[in-house]
């Protein structure tokens, strides 16, 4: 049943015309960066040959680039995940939908993974475009698969929380504020605060930071499943509320 909850989730995300423009804005947006950096990389090679330890095509392109896509999908998909929850309300589906033999679980985690399907859709294209580099150059395929897994658990705390933020509300536009709000929040808490302040440790983005440099440390995981853990199941409680008082 989760499967085609899921299933039924990435059919209404590609069906709306908005999620198209969105797409190929994105794509666009990745090309365009991913191009730059590799210009820039490329004027910097006479100076990195002389270098004995100089950075790769994999740091010098393919970091930059998932860092930039970590930062935009704080910003993204809060609007992909507005529409999950309080859409439903809005349009009196919710009901139709908790009177199922559906349990509150199911339904979080049906939304969830066809979510992430999408977003998997979405990011598929980067390490494509990172890989056409290794026609002309070796590639690290540690820091890049690091990199993928990273954005990969970032994404399901992003979603996780603005499912949540989306069962809260019959708007669509408020979840999505709220939980843009929340995340921004945590971001500048991060950049603002010192170098031994606590404030890092609540931001997602900051604990990217570690899979971006290649760094694969258990704590990070720890953090980014608890994280989603805790919103998903807000989430289902959210809604075992509405179940029993209506």
């Amino acid at each position: 049943m989760i499967k085609l909850l899921a299933l039924r989730e990435l059919r209404a995300l590609f069906s709306a015309p908005s999620t198209w423009f969105m797409l190929a804005a994105l794509q666009f947006i990745f090309a365009w960066f991913f191009l730059a950096r590799l210009d820039a990389y490329l004027e910097l090679q006479p100076q990195l040959a002389q270098m004995a330890n100089a950075p790769g095509a994999t740091a010098s392109i393919a970091a930059p680039v998932f860092n930039v896509i970590a930062l935009l999908l704080m910003m993204l998909i809060p609007m992909f995940t507005m529409r999950a929850i309080a859409e439903e309300r809005r349009n009196q589906t919710l009901p139709l939908l908790l009177a199922s033999p559906l349990s509150s679980t199911q339904i979080v985690l049906g939304k969830f993974c066809g979510l992430m399907l999408f977003l998997m859709v979405l990011m598929v294209s980067t390490p494509l475009m990172i890989y056409s580099l290794q026609l002309g150059t070796p590639l690290d395929h540690g820091l890049l698969w690091s990199n993928v897994l990273g954005l990969l658990l970032l994404s399901a705390c992003y979603c996780a929380l603005g499912l949540y933020m989306s069962s809260l509300t019959n708007q669509p536009i408020i979840a999505a504020i709220s939980a843009l709000a929340v995340l921004v929040g945590l971001w500048l808490a991060d950049v603002s605060s010192k170098a031994d302040s606590p404030w890092h440790l609540f931001s997602p983005l900051f604990h990217f930071q570690n899979f971006n440099f290649g760094l694969l440390d258990s704590a990070d995981a720890v953090y980014f499943l608890s994280f989603s853990s805790v919103f998903l199941l807000l989430a289902i409680r959210r809604l075992n509320n509405n179940r029993v008082y209506g």
